[in-house]
């Protein structure tokens, strides 16, 4: 086995690879197989390790990170599920929250569960909030249940009873029985899959588990096959939404955790990009093909979130989608990508996305059979894109087509007007996004430096910095693939959550050190099957609220034994976190904590500060182009720099494009571009 790795990222539109090599590190982006996803990889695989003149039997390690998860929930193409729940409470996933998200429109509608009512089967039995037996399980009802899903051609069973995240047994006994009745199932356990507290997110992660469990199972076996077929037989890892990879046979079990794999990995790598230049506060901007994805980054860590929102059916408003209680790098995610399609509305007004052009037929400039004007329509329009070069020249651009689309799109306006219009309105879609993700997390924007990556994020992140107050833009290397290189930054990881109610006045450190032991043993279980030598980094937190109050927040436990005395640490903690959110505590009232949680993962040290490179001459330009600024609306030539020949030392002012194989960076009038010593771009707002 050698010592190359492979990261591949499948997105909405593109399928990214990187492969790290002792020589240097390649980069390839191919078009998404929807249709049969594994076939793009392992076509990219094979090209890139011929580019690269690399041998199969180099690989060491390929590490993946796939949308097909996300996909299926949101297309509800995954396996005809059951619902097997506590009788009498089979309808808690179609009542929901019981309240509307959107309170003024008599037309809103729920989104529908994935389970069917007619499939959602109640069982004989009861467990009280305290664990004890109220009703024990009605095994035979449970066999005649289970004969007649099995005669519906059910492929999926997802098996959540009232409070079994206390105790576990009855569902731990209708899995061994359903596997006996159903052997050809696939059976998800609530229990396994999201043991906490509140019943509807708990049903609905076990649903959604279940659902997808076959597509991925049959998926990462064919991956499996695919790659030792063409000698890579190498161990294979899955990228989680928590940012740290896990073991293929862990996803297998529990694929509801990669829904967000491709952002997580985007985050990895623009912490490790912050810790390169010392930036205390970031914003993580990643923009694909399909969507844009904001994350904050403060002190070199992540705002970590318990619960994710799939497939929201209702303009992106919360709660209309599907709740699913995952660890997940807290970002904000909207339909704002190079391929989301553009039009105008009755009142006149340019609206971008959600809706995407995607890999097929993607966007008009394509050539493949796309007509609306999309965001890379409007890019070429305004001249930003090169288009012999565009996914490093697999894909030529037909600007006259992106032109024809804008203006048809776009009535009264000139091509370059209309697409002016498009890139502000996409802009300022996603400055709104940033500003109300930083506000509801007690922050600010202004002040920040951004870190842009993704195909389209170069393109769009000056004028998105100056929208969001922000002076400096770092791109880096490799930045059209960003996620995929930060699948290979991820730690091999694991996080492990259990809920326990208990108030602080009555704090038990016994049962505490007990539960995190045994957290800590099932964690370790998982990340020592990728990384058995590797020394752990554990941490450590509980969900805590005032007593009455209706949800948690977050707060840091120390990773150690617990005693009597630590009831005031937890409670100093809890105030401190309420604090950054709300600006005051709440006097005289108790404190509880309701679900801890356990991450235990390989240590990874981020890199340290890179001293800036003395100055030095930049080269001339490769020739101008005609680009339009949409800050201005004035169109300009902008001279074309190829980045391969951009220096560390080297700086060049604005208006101007670095060009790449898989991107272009735009630098404005106003700004200027440096190249710092680890080969990435700065944009600094020009003095």
């Amino acid at each position: 086995m050698g010592e190359s790795r492979l990261a591949v990222d499948i997105g909405g539109t593109f399928t990214d690879l990187v492969l790290e090599t002792p020589s240097g590190t390649h980069e390839m982006k191919l078009l998404t197989t929807p249709e049969a996803p594994e076939r793009a990889v392992l076509e990219g695989a094979r090209a890139i390790l011929a580019a690269a003149g690399c041998a199969p039997g180099d690989i060491a390690l390929v590490v993946h990170g796939t949308t097909l998860a996300t996909n299926a929930l949101i297309e509800r193409k995954g396996a005809p599920t059951a619902l097997l729940t506590t009788e009498g409470f089979r309808d808690s996933v179609e009542m929901a929250y019981e309240h509307r998200f959107e309170q003024y429109d008599l037309s809103m509608q729920r989104p529908e569960p994935l389970v069917p009512r007619d499939l959602r089967l109640g069982v004989p039995e009861r467990i009280a909030a305290d664990g004890s037996v109220l009703l024990p399980l009605d095994e035979d009802a449970l066999r005649a249940t289970a004969r007649t899903l099995r005669a519906r051609g059910i492929g999926a069973v997802a098996v959540c009873f009232l409070h079994s995240f206390t105790n576990p047994a009855h569902e731990r006994r209708a899995g061994a029985i359903l596997a006996e009745e159903m052997p050809d199932a696939a059976i998800t356990l609530s229990c396994e899959v999201a043991p906490e507290i509140r019943e509807y997110e708990r049903a609905s992660t076990t649903i959604a588990n279940a659902y997808v469990l076959p597509l991925m199972g049959r998926y990462l076996a064919a991956l499996e096959a695919g790659l030792k077929d063409a000698g890579m037989g190498c161990p294979l890892l899955l990228m989680m939404s928590s940012g740290g990879v896990t073991t293929v046979d862990t996803a297998k079990r529990f694929p509801v955790r990669l829904v967000e794999s491709g952002p997580a990995g985007g985050a990895i790598l623009a912490q490790a990009v912050a810790a390169e230049n010392g930036l205390d506060a970031v914003l993580a901007f990643d923009m694909g093909g399909t969507t844009a994805k904001l994350t904050l980054i403060d002190a070199l860590e992540f705002q970590r979130s318990r619960s994710f929102e799939v497939a929201r059916a209702y303009r992106f408003i919360q709660g209309s989608g599907l709740p699913v209680r995952i660890p997940v790098i807290e970002l904000v995610e909207i339909g704002a990508g190079g391929g989301s399609i553009a039009r105008v509305d009755a009142l006149g007004r340019i609206l971008v996305g959600p809706d995407s052009a995607g890999s097929v037929p993607g966007p008009a400039c394509y050539g493949r059979g796309g007509t609306q004007p999309t965001v890379t329509d409007a890019d070429a329009a305004l001249g930003r894109l090169d288009p012999s070069r565009f996914a490093g020249g697999s894909i030529g651009l037909d600007v006259a087509r992106a032109e024809a689309a804008v203006g048809s799109a776009i009535a009264g306006m000139a091509p370059r007007q209309g697409a002016v219009g498009i890139a502000e309105i996409v802009d300022e879609t996603m400055a709104n996004a940033a500003r109300v993700h930083a506000v509801e997390n007690g922050k600010d924007t202004a002040g920040r430096a951004m870190i842009a990556f993704g195909g389209a994020a170069p393109l769009h992140a000056a004028r998105l910095a100056a929208k969001l107050g922000i002076a400096k833009v770092v791109v880096p290397v490799g930045a059209g693939v960003g996620s995929a290189h930060g699948f290979l930054r991820a730690p091999i990881a694991y996080e492990v959550v259990r809920s326990r109610h208990m108030r602080l006045d009555g704090f038990d450190a016994a049962m505490l050190n007990a539960l995190f032991a045994e957290m800590r043993a099932e964690a370790e279980a998982v990340v020592r099957m990728g990384a058995p030598e590797a020394t752990l980094t554990e941490t450590r937190t509980g969900f805590m609220r005032y007593r009455g109050q209706g949800h948690e927040i977050a707060v840091a436990l120390p990773a150690r034994a617990l005693t009597v005395d630590d009831a005031a640490t937890l409670r100093a903690g809890f105030e401190a976190a309420y604090t950054a959110l709300f600006g005051r505590v709440i006097p005289r009232l108790e404190v509880e904590a309701m679900t801890f949680a356990l991450s235990l993962s390989a240590a990874r040290a981020l890199p340290s500060r890179a001293a800036d490179p003395p100055p030095r001459a930049a080269p001339a330009a490769a020739g101008t182009r005609d680009v339009t600024d949409p800050a201005t609306g004035a169109t300009e030539p902008a001279a074309v720099h190829e980045r391969t020949a951009l220096a560390p030392g080297m700086a060049l002012p604005g208006p101007a494009l670095i060009v790449e194989d898989g991107t272009t960076t735009v630098v404005p009038r106003g700004m200027r571009a440096r190249i710092n010593a680890l080969h990435q771009i700065v944009l600094e707002t020009s003095a």
